[in-house]
């Protein structure tokens, strides 16, 4: 049932790592220039070039079709929306998604912001809320990893995640996945709860967890662009992504500069670093 997956040896666990950094590095310089006024496009060259600084490649741009760094999707955009020159305006809630290849082997994350708008604070409170119960469904599936004996618990944790919070729905039909010599490998990670347990979680297993979440119903359509997924109802979207290595020695997030510390502290849990 899994035969396409294959577990990476400790070695490649540690050559993993520069990608996993270039990838937070690109995202945090950008978290730097998303404000009122900039372009998504300008986002995308500030990302390239700091991927492109540590000796790597933007993955996104090797996608067959799609020639960008990043994905910047807003509002009602929730994933894969394209960069253009449009400026950013006040109280938008902008998702953002990069990654990087370096030495052959990706990186892969996302997050979510609200830009500030004095004249509508309810608006700005209302994504804002949405943009934290994204983030906190990824450290919490995040967290379940650390102690899951299979792959598909991760999905329960998100969705019990999202639950409790009530008012939100995941993307339908999509979900995380593996990621190691391709962005994007078996197995699948499910955003909620499925029939099955999935894969064993196991030393060498990596993927990339994103919840991607929507104000109102989950249903979506692609737009004429062939890529940008918006919802359905004109509600809003969020999206949390990581890419998470299991080792002997417990878990590490590859895309986070601390390692996932700060998510993991409040779940308990605490990465350890890749020997």
């Amino acid at each position: 049932m899994f035969r396409r997956l294959r577990l990476k040896t400790p070695a490649e666990l540690r050559a993993m790592i520069p990608a996993g950094e270039a990838t937070a590095a690109a995202l945090a310089a950008v978290r730097d220039r998303l404000v009122v006024g900039a372009t998504p496009l300008e986002l995308d060259a500030a990302a390239e070039a700091v991927i492109r600084g540590r000796g790597g490649r933007p993955n996104f741009a090797l996608e067959p079709g799609y020639r960008h760094t990043l994905c910047v999707s807003v509002d009602d955009d929730v994933v894969h929306g394209i960069p253009g020159e449009h400026p950013f305006r006040p109280g938008e809630i902008v998702s953002i998604d990069g990654g990087a290849e370096v030495g052959g082997w990706h990186g892969d994350a996302a997050f979510t912001v609200v830009l500030p708008d004095a004249e509508r604070p309810e608006v700005v409170r209302g994504r804002e809320e949405l943009a934290a119960a994204a983030d906190l469904a990824l450290w919490a599936g995040i967290a379940r990893l650390a102690v899951a004996r299979h792959l598909n618990e991760v999905g329960e944790a998100i969705e019990e995640s999202v639950s409790a919070a009530g008012q939100y729905s995941l993307l339908d039909g999509y979900g995380g996945h593996g990621i190691g010599r391709a962005m994007h490998e078996e197995p699948t990670v499910y955003n909620h709860a499925v029939r099955g347990r999935g894969p064993r979680v196991r030393p060498g297993l990596v993927v990339a967890i994103e919840p991607m979440i929507t104000s109102g119903a989950a249903h979506t359509f692609i737009r004429d662009d062939g890529w940008t997924v918006a919802t359905s109802d004109g509600g809003d979207g969020a999206h949390a992504e990581h890419s998470v290595a299991v080792h002997d020695g417990g878990i590490w997030v590859l895309t986070a500069s601390d390692g996932g510390a700060a998510g993991l502290a409040p779940f308990g849990v605490a990465p350890v670093p890749i020997a």
